[in-house]
């Protein structure tokens, strides 16, 4: 058992690494065919074309792409992935403090949106039928189609623009500094409201859908069925049967949308300014910062293949039958 399960083990850590290795290949040549020049920031048409040469080379742009990409690779094995261009600095520097945040941030919101989809999903279930069961469905629905940007803008419109209660943008006030502890607490609050409610409710709808059909499904099972004949409760059967077989199809979804959420959610930072990945990447992006935008993507594929791979250790946890599965 234990060798079947290093070697299924072995099999996504190998195939996640190949994963990484095309995903950061692939980025690293779409940036140098995109348009435009990192060095063109730093030059004027008052600076001799010497100049330029000089800056060019300094980035090692000056070399062919397969060269560059070859010294990118073998940096790469060594944790290296240069110096950003924009910010001068080694780009695991500079990503540090930003993935910081988005890691708090994105963890409470996943906790926030698995707490609230299955309460959601529970209560549901036990009005089968009922039209707060019909009008939930129909909401989650709603929910996931919209997407995350009109969800922000509704959302700041409603409460920033005309009730005036909450701020747009940033993670404190500019008199931040001159408060004590509560007060500072209470301004990151309310600060991260609306960001958490909209990277938070396509999240909750996504839970909700899938645990509410899951227990649908369990429920017209035979073995169910079995239990009621046998005079189990119907509050032992769901906690003992229906909610594990329910809980357990979702663990993959679970580790998918936390894996998102850790690269960075890139919408809801940008609009509501949040000092996290996403916002980082779009900088990097449009500054035509080729180390960092690498490094971002690379941060980001990393966190969507470990929370994958906690998913399935979950699952195995869970049933065993799994384990066959990954090795086949």
């Amino acid at each position: 058992m234990k060798k079947d399960f290093y070697w299924a083990i072995l099999k996504r850590v190998a195939s996640s690494i190949l994963v990484l290795l095309l995903l950061i290949t692939f980025i690293f040549l779409l940036i140098r065919l995109a348009p435009g020049n990192p060095t063109q920031k730093y030059l004027s048409p008052q600076l001799s074309p010497q100049l330029a040469e000089s800056v060019t080379r300094s980035f090692g742009l000056d070399k062919p792409i397969y060269v560059q990409y070859s010294s990118f690779v073998l940096n790469l094995f060594s944790g290296d992935f240069g110096i950003s261009y924009n910010y001068r600095q080694p780009v695991f520097t500079v990503i540090k403090d930003y993935f910081l945040f988005t890691l708090i941030f994105s963890s409470i919101s996943f906790i926030i949106q698995l707490l609230l989809g299955y309460l959601l999903a529970k209560y549901s279930f036990r009005k089968h039928g009922k039209s707060i069961d019909r009008y939930l469905s129909k909401l989650s629905i709603i929910l996931f189609s919209v997407p995350t940007f009109v969800i922000g803008l509704i959302l700041v419109y409603i409460f920033s623009v005309k009730l005036d209660v909450l701020p747009t943008s940033g993670i404190k006030s500019i008199y931040h500094d001159d408060l004590n502890s509560i007060e500072k607490l209470t301004d990151f609050f309310i600060h991260l409201v609306l960001p958490m409610i909209t990277l938070s409710l396509a999240g909750i709808a996504v839970f909700y859908k899938y645990l509410r059909d899951n227990f649908d499904s369990v429920k017209s099972s035979s073995f169910i069925l079995n239990l009621r004949a046998n005079g189990f409760t119907k509050n032992e059967i769901f906690k003992k049967h229906l909610l594990p077989n329910s809980i357990q199809p979702l663990i993959s979804i679970a580790g998918i949308e936390f894996g998102i959420l850790l690269g960075g959610a890139l919408l809801t930072e940008v609009i509501f300014s949040l000092p996290g990945m996403g916002r980082l990447t779009v900088t990097a992006i449009l500054n035509r910062d080729f180390p960092l935008v690498i490094a971002c993507t690379f941060i980001a594929g990393l966190m969507m293949v470990l929370s994958n791979l906690a998913a399935d250790l979950i699952k195995i946890k869970m049933d065993k039958r799994y384990l066959k599965e990954l090795i086949n």
